[in-house]
C-alpha cells in the first residue's frame, strides 16, 4: 500500500516518493541497497509522534509498514536504510538546545562537526567521535554507541548519555534518565506504554542478571547486541535504560533529543608515528606503547598509504591548505616510499597534556623505548604537522569507497574487537584466513583497543563475491568469538552482523534480545530486521552491485 498520500497530509515537514530520493536513500555505507517506500523528513517531534501512531495503526491493521530513523547515513552496517518508511532528522531536528558547564542538550540531526564548533566555543568536546567526525550526526552516534580514536581514554557513547528523549509505540515522547530503585518503583506503576517497558525490562534483567553479566564483552569496546547488563548497576542502586536505547539502532523507538556530558580536553598534543615494515612486531609494539598511556591510538596500512600519496590532491583539499606547501609536508612519506617501501602499518600515538612541554616529553620518552624493536619513528612538532596523519587516518574508508577503481569497499568483517594481549597469538590466525582468498584488503583501526577495521576490496562482477563474503565472515567471526572477542567494536550489527548474533551470545541471551524488541516493539515498527529477527539470505540478496 502506498502510505505517501497519508503522511504528507499529518505532518508539517515533508514527505518524497521521487525517484531521486528514494535513490540517494536506498543506501548507506555499506553494502547493501534497499529502496524505501517514503523518506519523511518530521518537522520536529510532534511530527515524529504522528508518523509513529500513524505506522503503528497500519501494523495493528496488519499492514506490512515500518520506520526506519536515519541521520547523516554514515553507517557501515546497513542500519540506515529499510524497504518501508526512512524518517530523516536531519533537516529539521538538528539543533543544539543548551550547552552547560559540563553536557549540551541537542537533537539528533545535528552533524557532529557543527555540534563540535560549538561546544569547543565553551572549551567542551564530545570525545568519543568516530573517524567520519567530518560526516555523521549526533543521532547516529548514539545508535550505534560510537567510538573513535580517543575511546581509548574516554570510552564510548554509552558513557556520556544522561537522558533520552525517545518516541515509543504510542506516538508519545519519552524521558529516560538513570533512576533510584524509589523512582523505578513508581514507574512501574504506570499504566500507559512506558509503565509497560519499565515493568517488562526491570523483570527481564533481574531474573537474567548473573547470565547477562556473564555475556557482557570482556574487550573494551563493543557495539553488539542490546546492552541488557548495563541496565541495572546494583552497585550503586541505579536502573537506566539510557545504557539500553544507546546502541540500539533505532529498533526500540526515534530519538529526538539527548542531553550529552561533555570533557575539557587537554589543550597540548604531540603524535608519535611508528612505521612498522612488517607485521610481525605489530602485537608487542602495541602492548608496549600502551604502557606509556597514549590518549589515542590508531593505525592505517599499505594500502591506505598507497591511496594517500597517490591521491595527493585530494589528501592537501581536505587539509585546507596550500598545495605546495602541503607537498613540503609530505616529502618525507614520498622519499620513504621510494628509497625505502611503502611500510606495512602506520601507528600513530598521540600524547597529550596541559603543556606543549608535557605532551612532548611522553612522546619522547614512548619513542625512545621503542629502541630495541629498530622501528622507523617520527614525533610531529605542531598540531599542523599532525594533521596529515590523521586526515589519511580517519578519511580512509572514504579514499577507498570513492578512488578505487573496478573495486569496491566490501565492509563486512570491518570491526573486530579483542583484549590487546591477545593480538600476538590472533593476528597470525586472522591473516592466514584472510589470504585464503585471492582478495585485495585493507586494515586500519584503533590498534590501543585491538579494534581492527578489516575492509576487503572486491569485484562484485565476481561470480564468487557473495560465496566469499558468507564464508569468510563465518570464519572470521567464529575465530574472534573463540577469543571472547566482538564482531562489532563501534559499527553495530545492522543488515551484516545481525544475522550472527546468536552465534556470539548464544541461544538464551538472544532470546533476552528478542524480548527486549518485543517489550519495546511488539508490532516490530522500527527498523525491523536489524539486532533481531535478521537474516543472513536476506542481507546477500540485497548487496548493492553497482
Amino acid at each position: 500500500m502506498n502510505h505517501f498520500n497519508d503522511l504528507k497530509k499529518i505532518i508539517a515537514g515533508e514527505a518524497w516518493t521521487d525517484a531521486q530520493t528514494l535513490d540517494a536513500y536506498s543506501h548507506d555505507a555499506s553494502l547493501f541497497a534497499l529502496r524505501p517506500e517514503a523518506v519523511v523528513f518530521p518537522r520536529d517531534a510532534v511530527d515524529v509522534g504522528a508518523v509513529v501512531r500513524y505506522v503503528s495503526d497500519a501494523a495493528l491493521r496488519g499492514e506490512r509498514v515500518s520506520i526506519t530513523p536515519r541521520s547523516a547515513g554514515t553507517d557501515m552496517s546497513g542500519g540506515a536504510i529499510s524497504e518501508s518508511i526512512i524518517v530523516d532528522v536531519t533537516r529539521h531536528i538538528n539543533r543544539i538546545k543548551e550547552i552547560g558547564s559540563e553536557y549540551a542538550v541537542v537533537e539528533p540531526g545535528m552533524l557532529y562537526r557543527d555540534f563540535e564548533k560549538e561546544t569547543l566555543k565553551h572549551g567542551l568536546l564530545l570525545p568519543c567521535y568516530p573517524a567520519s567526525r567530518e560526516l555523521c550526526a549526533i543521532g547516529g552516534m548514539i545508535a550505534n554507541n560510537c567510538g573513535g580514536e580517543k575511546t581509548l581514554v574516554y570510552g564510548k557513547m554509552e558513557k556520556y548519555v544522561r537522558e533520552i528523549t525517545m518516541v515509543l509505540r504510542d506516538g508519545n515522547p519519552y524521558v529516560f534518565r538513570s533512576l533510584t530503585a524509589p523512582e523505578l518503583e513508581e514507574k512501574k506503576k504506570l499504566a500507559a506504554v512506558e509503565g509497560k517497558i519499565y515493568r517488562g525490562i526491570s523483570e527481564l534483567v533481574e531474573q537474567n542478571y548473573e547470565l547477562l553479566q556473564n555475556a557482557k564483552p570482556r574487550v573494551s569496546k563493543n557495539s553488539s547486541g542490546y546492552y541488557l547488563w548495563n541496565v541495572l548497576d546494583k552497585a550503586a542502586g541505579t536502573f537506566d535504560l539510557t545504557k539500553l536505547i544507546v546502541g540500539s539502532q533505532g529498533t526500540l523507538g526515534v530519538i529526538t533529543e539527548a542531553k550529552i556530558a561533555l570533557i575539557k580536553p587537554k589543550a597540548y598534543s604531540r603524535l608519535l608515528v611508528i612505521f612498522l615494515r612488517d607485521m610481525s612486531s605489530l602485537a608487542s609494539v602495541i602492548n608496549h606503547v600502551l604502557k606509556f598511556q597514549p590518549e589515542s591510538f590508531e593505525s592505517y596500512d599499505d594500502h591506505t598509504f598507497t591511496v594517500a600519496l597517490k591521491l595527493f590532491p585530494a589528501i592537501a583539499k581536505q587539509l585546507r591548505g596550500n598545495i605546495i606547501r602541503m607537498a613540503f609536508q609530505f616529502f618525507p612519506e614520498f622519499w620513504m616510499a621510494i628509497t625505502g617501501g611503502i611500510p606495512k602499518l602506520v601507528l600513530l600515538a598521540e600524547f597529550t597534556g596541559d603543556s606543549a612541554g608535557e605532551a612532548e616529553e611522553k612522546a619522547n620518552l614512548a619513542e625512545k623505548s621503542l629502541a630495541d624493536f629498530h622501528l622507523k619513528t617520527k614525533i610531529t612538532k605542531s598540531d599542523a604537522e599532525a594533521e596529515k596523519y590523521w586526515v589519511v587516518r580517519r578519511e580512509s574508508f572514504n579514499l577507498l569507497r570513492h578512488r578505487v577503481k573496478n573495486m569496491r569497499t566490501a565492509p563486512f568483517i570491518d570491526d573486530i574487537a579483542l583484549l590487546p594481549e591477545q593480538l600476538p597469538e590472533f593476528l597470525p590466525k586472522l591473516y592466514a584466513m584472510l589470504n585464503e582468498y585471492d582478495i585485495l584488503y585493507t586494515i586500519a583501526g584503533h590498534a590501543g583497543d585491538a579494534n581492527f577495521h578489516i575492509i576487503p576490496l572486491m569485484d562484485f562482477s565476481r561470480p564468487d563475491a557473495k560465496k566469499i563474503i558468507e564464508e569468510l565472515a563465518e570464519k572470521v567471526y567464529k575465530l574472534v568469538f573463540d577469543f571472547h572477542g566482538t564482531m562489532s567494536g563501534e559499527h553495530n550489527d545492522g543488515l551484516i552482523r545481525g544475522p550472527y548474533l546468536e552465534m556470539m551470545y548464544g541461544k538464551e541471551v538472544y532470546h533476552l534480545f528478542e524480548q527486549t524488541k518485543q517489550i519495546f516493539d511488539p508490532h516490530n515498527i522500527f527498523n525491523p530486521g536489524k539486532k533481531t529477527g535478521a537474516s543472513l539470505k536476506y542481507a546477500l540478496d540485497h548487496i548493492r552491485l553497482g
